[in-house]
């Protein structure tokens, strides 16, 4: 077990550490991006280009101009616990996995992030009464490193709907 843990340890200590030089500025102008269906929010780069609304209203996903192989995406989920909607791509909610993100909101949730030869990822996971947020920043893993702290920072400014103490 040991073994496996430092295998999966490693690479994300090794992105970390060549983390501390970015090539990625964060910009100069964002946008807000608000789902009209989950009322979840996250900030993009105001010259980002939007993919196209999907019909369910669910979220929606953004690509860098200047790095077509480089996007973020938020989107939200009704799920009972257990059990991932059908058209679900996450994994389903469980209330015990090991919460290690604060957002500036405030809330806790769970940050993954995914080294791979060809993409890497990062995910935020929140969860909030049946509902599952995430957001995702992914680029090809030779550029990862360069645009970690800016997939951080958007991860930290994510805002989920304030609850209405009325209900």
């Amino acid at each position: 077990m040991t073994t496996k843990f430092i295998a999966r340890i490693a690479p994300l200590a090794v992105l970390l550490v060549s983390c501390q030089g970015t090539n990625v500025d964060l910009p100069q102008t964002w946008n807000t991006y608000r789902n009209p269906r989950f009322n979840f929010e996250f900030l993009y780069p105001s010259n980002w280009i939007p993919f196209p609304i999907p019909d369910n209203l669910d979220g929606r996903a953004f690509r860098d101009p200047e790095n077509p192989d480089c996007e973020i995406r938020g989107w939200a989920e009704f799920a009972e616990l257990g059990t991932p909607s059908p058209e679900s791509t996450s994994k389903p909610l469980n209330p015990s996995q090991p919460q290690n993100f604060l957002t500036e909101q405030g809330e806790t949730g769970k940050l993954q992030v995914d080294l791979d030869p060809e993409i890497s990822v990062i995910t935020l996971t929140l969860t909030q009464d049946n509902v599952s947020y995430n957001w995702q920043g992914r680029c090809e893993s030779e550029q990862f490193a360069d645009y970690y702290r800016f997939f951080y920072y958007i991860a930290r400014q994510y805002r989920l709907p304030v609850p209405d103490e009325n209900q």
